[in-house]
């Protein structure tokens, strides 16, 4: 004889808790060779566990909803690391950019280099479909490769205007050859105050010898490791990325 069906909501408060600890359980502790648990595969090893006689996903979703558990989902986390130089790095940079227009006024510039590297350019095969009422918009899955573009982008921080330069490779000697156009206009400042992360093509011994000849009034800033969120280029970029590249054909 089939158990009685129990009302949406109403399972007993043993049942909810045992719901509750299975799904802080990780699925290989319970012997499922799973790396996490959806509310089906919750449901289904409920049972056979005795925590409940029968009991659907929808109520086991009911249940980690009123616990505010999500299973299904994680997000990725970077563990601290101890550095002595976080504090000084970060600090150098802000104060670049709180002073940014002063400085321009004194004959310096803050400038901020990042790259956006191997950007597909993609075609789709179809014609997009435009949402219409009670449709979304629908973009075909096939497309065809027109290959890569590695993008650099030079932020001047007190004018906020941007420029991008296509690199033909992601590399110290293509940004080698790009560097006296992107710092040519400032060669009469008494300083450029120049901002990037910790890229190869940008802690190269090449790259630092060529600016320590060539551009001596070039002060380089490196973003903290982990930390390239402080480069305001990069910001932008992700923006750009999200606004103009997403949906692009």
């Amino acid at each position: 004889m089939l158990p009685a069906p129990v009302a949406r909501g109403s399972f007993p408060p043993l049942q909810r808790v045992g719901v509750v600890r299975l799904a802080c359980c990780e699925p290989a502790g319970v012997g499922l060779h799973m790396t996490h648990w959806s509310t089906r595969s919750l449901a289904r090893a409920a049972q056979p566990r005795g925590i409940a006689p029968a009991i659907s996903h929808s109520e086991v979703a009911l249940i980690l909803r009123q616990a505010d558990l999500q299973p299904h989902r994680s997000r990725y986390w970077k563990t601290p690391t101890p550095d002595d130089t976080f504090r000084h790095k970060a600090a150098s940079i802000l104060w670049c950019y709180e002073r940014a227009r002063s400085l321009a006024e004194r004959g310096e510039v803050v400038l901020c280099l990042d790259e956006k590297p191997n950007i597909q350019v993609l075609e789709r095969r179809c014609f997009t479909r435009p949402m219409r009422p009670g449709l979304i918009e629908k973009r075909e899955f096939e497309y065809i490769r027109h290959g890569t573009v590695n993008f650099l982008v030079k932020l001047e921080v007190h004018t906020g205007q941007m420029r991008g330069w296509c690199l033909e490779h992601n590399d110290a000697a293509c940004l080698r050859a790009v560097l006296p156009e992107l710092l040519g206009e400032y060669r009469q400042l008494r300083r450029i105050h120049l901002i990037w992360d910790n890229g190869s093509s940008h802690i190269a011994q090449e790259t630092r010898a060529f600016l320590r000849h060539n551009y001596p009034c070039v002060r380089v800033l490196f973003t903290p490791a982990h930390a390239s969120w402080l480069n305001q280029a990069e910001l932008l970029l992700r923006a750009f990325a999200a606004r103009y590249l997403h949906r692009g054909d």
